[in-house]
């Protein structure tokens, strides 16, 4: 699984088969915040796209020595986002062989959903799953696999920290306006979102989420997956009190906070805080399987890959 976001390229080998657990077998990370790399005319630079295209060339061979049988590659809002997207991928495919498909903010959502769905199970009932990632927010509300409304809003964490927080440490003043334009902007979402009743677990998933749950004391990795982790809204709070004071080299020095990721921290806080006000929500679940856990269970669902992402790859295609 190639994972083509707004801050990494992340490579996940798996062991999955349907019917079955996917199980992550290694993982490789580079770091290219492509989001960071859009030109003013919204074309992705020539050098960024060089470097993806060296980075996948190289993540493919990885996957190849590592015994794939097949490689799927998606790329979500920065790729998504970029103007010369299509030339972008054209040469991608050219020089590594690798087809990538772009998902719109609202398969994320579904796919997000369908992840969640598979690891709380039908017992569950009516779930409500949040998902903050670089450059978007995705929302899914739902009682069966397909969720009854998914909805995907230019609210990421990476996007927000360029437009509202460049400072280091961010504005205090500038924390407040944005914590007001975030009330104003997610309001008729959160209705949109609460139409289909009311959730009987509300869920958040990805890196940002699991980073807030752990500063405000859930269980760390090592404890294992399985082990239930939260994020309250009280929780949540103290925390961007705590965390907006310090520098991103501070920030990146605390536990369960990647380097890379350290300098959206705080927008990723403030997202997570507004959304939780707007949907009247005092704790949250988190999950540990997100959209690259449904992207795989999707693929494994059918034997003909669906319009949401090209089919899967020999992972020892012939490259040109």
């Amino acid at each position: 699984m190639l994972d083509i976001g707004s801050n990494t390229v992340h490579l996940l080998v798996v062991d999955a088969h349907r019917g079955g657990h996917p199980a992550p077998m290694s993982s490789t990370k580079s770091v290219l915040r492509l989001a960071e790399r859009i030109e003013a005319d919204g074309r992705l630079a020539a050098d960024a796209a060089t470097e993806l295209v060296e980075a996948i060339g190289e993540f493919t061979r990885i996957a190849s020595t590592s015994g794939c049988e097949q490689v799927m590659a998606f790329a979500t809002s920065a790729v998504r986002d970029a103007t010369n997207s299509d030339d972008v991928l054209t040469e991608v495919l050219t020089k590594t062989g690798v087809q990538i498909g772009v998902l719109s903010g609202r398969d994320e959502a579904r796919l997000t959903s369908l992840a969640v769905r598979r690891w709380y199970g039908w017992s569950a009932g009516r779930i409500l799953a949040l998902d903050i990632g670089g450059g978007s927010l995705e929302m899914s509300n739902g009682v069966d696999e397909e969720p009854d409304v998914a909805l995907s809003v230019p609210l990421g964490a990476g996007r927000l920290t360029r437009d509202w927080l460049p400072g280091d440490p961010p504005d205090r003043r500038r924390i407040s306006v944005l914590r007001d334009w975030l009330d104003a902007e997610l309001k008729p979402v959160a209705a949109e979102l609460r139409a289909p009743g009311r959730p009987d677990l509300a869920v958040g998933s990805s890196k940002t989420f699991r980073s807030l749950a752990r500063l405000t004391g859930a269980a760390p990795s090592s404890a294992g997956p399985r082990v239930r982790r939260q994020l309250t809204a009280s929780g949540l709070r103290q925390l961007i009190a705590f965390i907006s004071r310090m520098t991103r080299a501070d920030r990146a020095d605390l536990e369960g906070v990647n380097a890379e990721r350290a300098g959206q921290l705080v927008a990723g806080a403030l997202v997570a805080e507004a959304a939780m006000r707007a949907l009247n929500l005092d704790t949250l679940d988190i999950c540990p399987w997100a959209l690259r856990e449904g992207v795989i269970l999707r693929r494994l669902d059918s034997d003909v890959f669906d319009d949401e992402l090209p089919g899967p790859q020999s992972a020892n295609s012939d490259q040109n």
